[in-house]
């Protein structure tokens, strides 16, 4: 039993704990406390004096601690403890207090404002001030130092006077939650105004009959005028001069969309021309809704309109780009097809009458002799050059036009190839052929790729520096994503480094040495590289000779298209 009465006791405690706590919180919403009373409550107050026929009255608010008398009549006010107080005894009842000599009353005769400590309190009446919620905030009081009574219509109307009281601090209440609103609605209009004279997006709006009532800062620059209320909303296209895309043909009433969006709801990315007074027009996109009210009634619309006229003569020239591009690449494949259907002419028409020429220069040099036969061997030789040149021309058709298959393509094996290939020149040079580190699969069209290694291989031994054994090595190191670099180096004679990158172009030939060549050799491994999106440059080999290196994409790098 001691246990459940401990409990009771508890939760008796929590619940006027949590009574107080709203009841404070009520009295601190109204914001009286150390206020002045002002003209109302102090003549309230006064006719509370009044209608009691005593001389003093007061207006007494009670918080956590103390006891606020807002305004007195008789005597000077001021704060006292809560604890002294003898209207805290009893108004939070909501019950009023009514004693006609407090020295007889056990609950006060005690209290300081009852003994003499603060005065001499003997006619005591007390009408508690509480709110429709329940809360009590303080009290209405009136006493004399003699006793006293009041009767029935006394005590009635010093209640309707506690009631006033509470209307004026709920008066007060909410002028000061109006004033705070209105100062809300007033800063919150500032930084309104200020965003859309701000902001470089057009901003219009219309009433509910599609009359103009706002123009921002942007709108105003770009029509050149405000908005004009007076105007009918048929007329805006002619006044505000709007047209359809073509910049020719006036916008219908149904086409303007801030009419568009009053009537269907909203308008989203509305495109329309603005032709402005002495200066270029402007293209620009429009989204907006309806601004609806009670009972789901449109009242009023807005939109918002964007310059879009940067962005559309871009989209133009691009759309113009992708035409020529689309002609070019027309081109480029008929192009492609006549020098496909050219190499085929090429090599039936012109190699096979040069195989005829020197098939007839062989047989008459196998009849005359002396210096005719040496013309004969001369026409002859300019034959074999003229073969090699068609042939190496040929190539590098191919190497450009050809489709690129790429597949997993076993540089290893094309090295063997290329090897075995070039080993009669080789030989005859004294070349060294070789490895080093071992050679990986990479990415590429194993044809183009071999022709590729084979060039460069090949050139490296013609070029050779003939004060010293030729020595080839070819290399290949793992790059980004998949790709290889790979390197073919010699000690040859080597390229002087202003001449690395020129070497690539067609029928380039630097002359530094007595090997033959076309010049076009190198443009060849050029144009396979960069078809396989790769990139190759010249080196310095150390010790002397040159390095070329070509760097190959992995199949997954972004490479572009083949």
């Amino acid at each position: 039993m001691g246990s459940a009465a401990e409990l009771l006791k508890v939760d008796l405690a929590e619940r006027v704990s949590e009574r107080e706590r709203l009841r404070l919180t009520a009295l601190h919403e109204y914001r009286l406390l150390d206020s002045p009373a002002g003209d109302e409550l102090e003549a309230v107050v006064r006719v509370a004096a009044t209608v009691a026929g005593v001389p003093h009255s007061t207006l007494n608010l009670i918080d956590e601690n103390r006891q606020c008398q807002l305004t007195t009549v008789g005597f000077e006010g001021g704060d006292s403890a809560r604890s002294d107080s003898m209207c805290a005894v009893r108004f939070e009842s909501g019950q009023f207090t009514y004693l006609k000599d407090a020295s007889t009353d056990p609950r006060f005769r005690t209290n300081p404002w009852v003994t003499g400590v603060l005065a001499d309190v003997r006619f005591y009446a007390s009408f508690p001030l509480v709110t429709p919620e329940g809360h009590a905030l303080g009290s209405l009081c009136v006493f004399d130092s003699v006793p006293a009574e009041l009767d029935e219509e006394q005590i009635a109307r010093l209640q309707d006077l506690a009631r006033i009281i509470l209307a004026l601090f709920e008066r007060r209440r909410q002028a000061r939650i109006n004033a705070e609103l209105a100062a809300l609605a007033e800063e919150r209009q500032r930084w309104t105004d200020t965003l859309l004279e701000t902001i470089d997006v057009a901003v219009v709006a219309a009433d509910q009959s599609g009359r103009l009532t706002l123009f921002n800062r942007a709108a105003r620059e770009w029509h050149g005028v405000d908005a004009d209320p007076d105007i009918d909303p048929n007329d805006l296209s002619g006044r505000y001069q709007l047209f359809e895309t073509d910049g020719c043909t006036p916008l219908e009433p149904a086409r303007i969309p801030l009419l568009r969006a009053l009537h269907d709801g909203s308008v989203k990315d509305a495109e329309i021309i603005i032709k402005r007074p002495g200066r270029e027009p402007i293209q620009v996109s429009s989204s907006g809704r309806a601004l609806i009210g009670p009972g789901g009634k449109p009242q009023g619309a807005v939109v918002a309109m964007h310059d879009v006229t940067s962005a559309r003569a871009q989209q133009r020239v691009i759309e113009a780009a992708r035409r020529e591009l689309a002609a070019a690449n027309t081109d480029l494949r008929r192009s492609n097809t006549d020098l496909n259907n050219f190499a085929g002419a090429v090599s039936h028409d012109l190699v096979a009458p040069l195989t005829a020429v020197g098939g007839y220069l062989e047989l008459i040099g196998d009849e005359v002799q002396g210096r005719p036969a040496q013309w004969v061997e001369a026409a002859g030789r300019a034959v074999t050059r003229m073969r090699d040149l068609i042939g190496s021309l040929l190539d590098y058709a191919q190497a450009g036009s050809a489709p690129v298959h790429r597949v997993a393509t076993d540089l290893a094996d094309i090295f063997e190839q290329v090897r075995t290939d070039l080993r009669p020149a080789a030989q005859a040079a004294g070349a060294s052929v070789e490895t080093s580190g071992g050679l990986p699969t990479l990415a590429g069209d194993p044809v183009l790729i071999r022709q590729l290694l084979q060039n460069l291989v090949g050139n490296a031994i013609k070029y050779r520096d003939p004060e010293r054994p030729c020595r080839v090595v070819v290399t290949a190191v793992a790059g980004a994503a998949g790709g290889w670099t790979v390197r073919v180096a010699d000690n040859g004679l080597g390229i002087p480094p202003e001449q690395r990158q020129r070497v690539f172009e067609m029928f380039t030939r630097l002359g530094n040495g007595s090997a033959g060549g076309h010049g076009i050799g190198l443009s060849t491994c050029w144009r396979i590289v960069e078809r396989h999106g790769g990139a190759i440059e010249m080196e310095e080999t150390p010790g002397g000779g040159t390095t070329v290196a070509f760097t190959l994409p992995g199949q997954n790098s972004g490479d572009r298209p083949l």
